[in-house]
């Protein structure tokens, strides 16, 4: 599986942004998938999940009732709806695919995109 990030940019605080990762390959709607984000001189940590149908979603607290994840296996995609952005959002997102859901680990992850800058001006 091979994943590409896009839609990340600049935004002001408050405002809102999607993130789309596109998937190659067959078997995209069977693998759940992940977005995580890593701000400058922080560990990369996890933001949210979806199983391979889009039926469940997991959160961090941190994002929760503004981001919203969701695919359409359709087009091969997974989004990132962001909402009510902060400064403290800032972070380069990458989308992932693990195994088995929900998993909030890096190391249950199997494939990386390259990521995508996300920067939210005050």
């Amino acid at each position: 599986v091979q994943l590409v990030e896009s839609g990340g940019g600049l935004v002001q605080a408050g405002g809102s942004l999607r993130l789309s990762c596109a998937a190659s390959g067959r078997t995209f709607s069977s693998w759940p998938m992940g977005w995580f984000r890593q701000s400058p001189g922080k560990e990369r940590e996890f933001v949210a999940c979806i199983n391979w149908n889009g039926g469940g979603t997991v959160y961090a607290d941190s994002v929760k009732g503004r981001f919203t994840i969701s695919r359409d296996n359709a087009k091969n995609t997974v989004y990132l709806q962001m909402n009510n952005l902060k400064p403290v959002d800032t972070a380069v997102y990458y989308c992932a695919a693990a195994r088995w859901y929900p998993r909030r680990s890096m190391n249950d992850y199997d494939y990386w995109g390259q990521g995508t800058l996300v920067t939210v001006s005050s």
